[in-house]
């Protein structure tokens, strides 16, 4: 089997991390049999993974007849010899059922990236909701610009609240949602005690549980004292009043059951939030502040909410980039990467005072080189006679508008000491501000107007 994991632990006893390639290994030895087996139209195969991480087949329920089940059985027999533990005894390793749909029903899915196998699907089972290979389509309405970062303490809030005030004294009206739940920030850093609402977007979600969302979203959007020529609208995390906070937090993630039975899992909640907020706003843009970290918040800011620019915190540093390559190497293999990719962008936080060149083309380096292994299409070089460019989604290292090249924000002695945001932006220029995360603001003011409107 020539997979590098193997290589490094060349351990016997299979693991997780060993079923995709043991599954492969299989495919291709049964390929004959396997084709030969899915002959119709409609036939499909689903390696099925379940919240234990064990493996059995799902097949169309004709293959349940006395003609092809010892063929279905001998094959699944194959598999689980392979997979040990990760896989079920011969006789419960596979499952009919009705139709594909139904299958696949409340797993995330995507094609075995295998070329001989159009009809054979990867189906995951997973604890939570949050589903990163599942990919909305960008909004056709306002736009959405999401901040986010796969570390915390990136000054990710900072900025969101810096690009707020200057879309707003440019005239835009913004609105602002503060997603980082578990985090919260904005709340102090855009509003006034005596200005802050009574509820936020937890309360939303925990009282649209039980139909009563109406109760509370008047009374969870507040105007920021900050903007002059436009306005700022900011729904927090939560409100003046916190009250049960944590034991709200708990049922935030919750999906709501309809009258009929169906389930509307929370990040559809939170879209529907986001059109009611936006119909009822009217704003030119909306800023999100994302939950940093792989988790249900930020897989719904970025992949559910059809977010049009997603701006991806960055300090130079090992933990920044294992933790980015984690996320698109995951949509690499689940073949979604031309779905999002173009609308990403790094964004160099924090860079330091001293040596700042060389600290940006290290960083630049290291992005893009991610990017290239994972997210840009591998081009081949064009023949020397040939006059054509090569076909492909792909950009030199100093393209400054790649996705890898970093829009960035600088460090500065003032914000980075601050008790009290707002009152730094109180008494702060535009001068002063585009000075610090000029760049950025002008990167994200892009997809809203024209830069002369900004």
């Amino acid at each position: 089997m020539n997979n590098k994991l193997f290589d490094r632990f060349p351990d016997p006893t299979p693991t997780f991390d060993c079923i995709r390639p043991l599954v492969e290994d299989w495919l291709k030895h049964y390929q004959k049999s396997i084709t030969n087996l899915l002959c119709q139209p409609d036939d499909w195969l689903i390696i099925n993974r379940d919240l234990n991480g064990r493996v059995r087949l799902l097949l169309p329920e004709r293959f349940q007849d006395n003609e092809h089940s010892p063929i279905c059985y001998g094959l699944a027999a194959g598999l689980m010899q392979k997979l040990g533990r990760r896989g079920y005894p011969p006789k419960a390793a596979i499952l009919f059922e009705s139709s594909r749909d139904q299958a696949l029903r409340g797993a995330v899915s995507y094609k075995i990236d295998y070329k001989p196998f159009p009809k054979v699907w990867l189906a995951d089972r997973l604890a939570s909701e949050s589903n990163w290979t599942c990919i909305a389509p960008e909004s056709a309405g306002v736009p959405r610009i999401v901040f986010y970062s796969i570390k915390g303490g990136v000054g990710r809030s900072t900025a969101l609240a810096a690009t707020a005030w200057h879309m707003a004294q440019a005239g835009k009206r913004v609105l602002v949602l503060d997603l980082d739940l578990e985090s919260p920030g904005l709340l102090s850093a855009l509003l006034k005690t005596d200005r802050q609402p009574q509820y936020g977007i937890t309360d939303w979600l925990v009282e649209d549980l039980v139909d009563n969302g109406a109760a509370v979203f008047k009374s969870m959007v507040a105007t920021s004292d900050l903007a002059l020529d436009g306005e700022i609208y900011v729904v927090p995390a939560h409100g003046a009043i916190h009250g049960e906070y944590i034991a709200k937090l708990g049922r935030v993630w919750m999906p709501k059951v309809q009258a009929d039975g169906t389930r509307e899992i929370w990040s559809a909640r939170l879209e529907r939030l986001l059109k009611q907020l936006e119909s009822s706003v009217e704003p030119d843009v909306i800023l999100i502040d994302s939950r940093s970290g792989i988790d249900e918040v930020a897989s719904a800011c970025i992949t559910d909410i059809g977010a049009n620019l997603i701006l991806l915190f960055a300090l130079d540093g090992s933990q920044t980039w294992n933790g980015y390559r984690l996320l698109f190497e995951q949509w690499q293999h689940a073949q979604v990467a031309e779905q999002i990719r173009e609308r990403l962008k790094i964004v160099a936080a924090m860079v330091p005072e001293l040596e700042r060149v060389s600290y940006l083309e290290g960083l630049r380096e290291n992005a893009y080189s991610i990017f290239l292994d994972t997210l840009y299409d591998e081009i081949a070089p064009a023949p020397a006679i040939s006059t054509e460019t090569p076909e492909g989604w792909s950009f030199d290292e100093a393209d400054e508008g790649a996705p890898h090249y970093p829009l960035t924000v600088h460090w500065n002695r003032g914000f980075a000491s601050l008790r009290s945001l707002h009152g730094r932006l109180a008494g702060i220029d535009t001068l002063e501000v585009q000075s610090i995360f000029g760049s950025l603001i002008d990167g994200a003011s892009a997809i809203v107007g024209p830069k002369e409107a900004l």
